[in-house]
């Protein structure tokens, strides 16, 4: 731990919708704040405007919200370190690539894309590959190569040109990470980075040190594809003379795919049927929709939780976690370092787990407005609770609480054939007679004392309880599902009880 106060920052770009392998790295600093009384900054890396997308930082926000991620500092809240859009804060980079030049830290490079291309073509030719680097650097259109006095002249001239970062030669970087451990580097195997581009924007790697410096970020957690870039920016931190407050760097491992190698892409959320987005999102340009967690009726705390054991994992049994258990129990030491599996079974798990634990009051809310609404049902939210707590066991997602309960809203017109088949036998409609008979003179028609009554009348007759109870469920369900049948029809009463008994002897046919 640095003996400053922790302050860590989630930085995407907008560039459309934030994956699960984003939300997990905002996640990830965002518990090791809570855990350390620290602060979570959001800041919205949007140097690349070529690639900005409209809604994306919106979808941003509006994504860590529903997940519970509460921003302390950020381009939504404000905060003393503003502005924390990288587009806003412009002009205040092109001092620090002036400073790095002047230090001989940095060059202007002058090389249009048509001449790097040509010499890339070269070099394939003769089978080597191009790299803009301390071998190379020397030869090319650069303030290495060429005059002051020309250097000058281009500048003046309005020549397009950008700022690279000249890479050491030879030097052995030996770095620590928080979760790799020591991490060795060569600085002749790296390029020369471009740090600034002559349109007055910075490019990721300069505006990313700068600003973790100018707000006091202590501790960088971020993607496992940052890691070649960590020796560029120690070397940056060291340029600038920052060295004393660089922050300690932290890469989490990658997200992989359900089957196979590699990491998680949304083809294969879309080959396998499920989300890899917190969120729904519709492509501005394409109009095309990308499924989300939120409007596939996970619950934020479920695909929280979830996130939080790809890559973390307790040391302990326990599965299931409250964000503030989380923020109690994170630490980057459980952290590992190889890529975790995706699992989407597991990730319905979770969903299941926190559905049973909410209240049936909570559940028979949420069935009213998402399912009996669509479906222009009212009903007494009494009974609506009461039948959803009866099945919420049996279900992952209160879509499928439909399912389970349709029948207590909508009495069946049609049979299951299966069930019918095998339960309604030739001597079924005489017993359903007799039963309609029994069931009319039960004046308590609670889920006990009915009970008992047909149980005493079946027991008279010596016959099997299936004769009886089998086709007695499909004609009041439809089907061979449900919870206690003596408790169905409690609730459906003793009136719609009878009509569906009738209406089952008329039109199930053997």
């Amino acid at each position: 731990m640095n003996d400053k106060k922790v302050r860590v920052r989630f930085a995407p770009s907008p560039t459309g919708p934030l994956h699960m392998g984003g939300v997990r790295t905002a996640l990830f600093n965002y518990l090791f704040a809570r855990r350390h009384n620290g602060e979570f900054l959001l800041r919205i890396e949007d140097t690349d405007q070529t690639r900005y997308v409209p809604g994306a930082e919106d979808y941003i926000a509006e994504a860590l919200k529903w997940c519970g991620i509460q921003i302390d500092e950020g381009a939504t809240v404000g905060g003393e370190f503003g502005p924390y859009r990288q587009s806003e804060r412009k002009p205040m980079y092109r001092k620090y690539a002036d400073q790095l030049i002047a230090s001989g830290n940095a060059y202007y490079a002058f090389d249009t894309p048509e001449e790097l291309d040509a010499i890339r073509s070269q070099y394939e030719e003769e089978k080597k590959t191009f790299t803009y680097n301390y071998a190379s650097r020397e030869n090319l259109n650069n303030s290495l190569a060429l005059a002051a006095d020309v250097v000058k002249a281009k500048i003046e001239a309005g020549d397009h040109y950008v700022v690279r970062f000249k890479m050491p030669v030879g030097e052995e970087l030996h770095l620590e990470d928080e979760i790799r451990g020591h991490v060795v580097f060569n600085t002749s195997a790296l390029d020369d980075k471009v740090l600034f581009k002559s349109d007055g924007m910075p490019t990721y790697h300069l505006a990313n040190v700068v600003d973790d410096y100018l707000m006091k970020i202590s501790h960088v957690i971020r993607g496992e594809e940052w890691l070649p870039s960590m020796p560029l920016h120690v070397l940056l931190y060291r340029s600038f003379g920052w060295e004393a407050d660089m922050p300690k760097f932290a890469h989490l491992p990658l997200i992989l795919k359900p089957v196979g190698k590699g990491k998680l892409s949304k083809r294969d959320g879309d080959k396998l049927g499920f989300p890899v987005f917190p969120l729904e999102w519709t492509d501005p340009k394409s109009k095309e929709i990308a499924s989300g967690y939120r409007e596939g009726g996970y619950f934020p705390e479920a695909f929280v939780n979830m996130l939080a054991f790809l890559g973390w994992n307790p040391g302990t049994e326990q599965e299931i976690f409250s964000m503030e258990e989380l923020s109690q129990s994170f630490s980057l030491e459980r952290v590992g370092k190889s890529g975790s599996k995706f699992d989407p079974e597991k990730t319905k798990w979770f969903n299941h787990q926190y559905l049973i634990k909410k209240s049936d009051e909570e559940i028979g809310a949420l069935f009213a407005e998402q399912v009996l609404k669509s479906k222009g049902i009212q009903a007494d939210s009494t009974i609506v609770n009461r039948v959803c707590g009866m099945v919420k066991d049996r279900v992952r997602f209160v879509s499928e609480l439909w399912d389970q309960l349709n029948f207590f809203f909508e009495s069946p017109k049609e049979f299951d054939a299966k069930a019918a088949k095998k339960g309604w036998k030739e001597d079924t409609p005489v017993l359903m007679l007799e039963l309609i008979d029994i069931l009319k003179g039960i004046e308590d028609f609670t889920s006990a004392n009915s009970e008992e009554i047909v149980k005493e009348w079946i027991t008279a007759k010596e016959i099997g309880f299936g004769k009886v109870m089998n086709p007695f469920r499909l004609a009041i369900v439809g089907a061979g599902k449900g919870p206690h049948m003596f408790d169905i029809i409690e609730i459906l009463g003793k009136e719609e009880t009878l009509a569906r008994l009738n209406y089952a002897m008329e039109n199930i046919k053997k």
